[in-house]
């Protein structure tokens, strides 16, 4: 009886961890590239106006109200999060303290948290203090 709620569970599981995380965040020379188990995402330096590392109460005070359209829980927040000051923002954080913000020329503004925040901007060649 509870054997198929059970698997769609897990089936929605394993989903949402192949399609929807990101197991890293590279840099290099032309961009950004966002890799999950099942794709890749290019994200191309010319198109990045600014990248820095935002913490917790900044990113409040700078998006105001927000709701994430996509998949929250477990494993972090993946998707959209509309926001009543900036909009629809791309989303893929793993924890709730030192994001990085990244402005698109042509596209929306994504929010991401690699692993290192600092070096990941640095790589991208701006300073800690770019945007402030």
């Amino acid at each position: 009886m509870l054997a198929l709620p059970a698997a769609f569970l897990v089936v929605l599981y394993i989903w949402v961890w192949l399609w929807f995380r990101p197991t890293r965040f590279v840099v290099h020379g032309g961009g950004i590239r966002v890799v999950w188990p099942l794709r890749n995402c290019e994200i191309p330096r010319e198109d990045i106006s600014i990248a820095r590392v935002v913490e917790r109460r900044d990113l409040l005070r700078e998006i105001g109200f927000a709701l994430r359209i996509g998949v929250g829980g477990l494993w972090g927040g993946f998707g959209w999060l509309w926001t009543t000051r900036r909009g629809l923002v791309r989303m893929y954080i793993t924890r709730t303290d030192r994001f990085v913000w990244i402005e698109r020329v042509g596209g929306r503004p994504w929010l991401i948290t690699p692993e290192n925040p600092d070096e990941f901007v640095r790589a991208l060649g701006f300073g800690l203090d770019s945007g402030a």
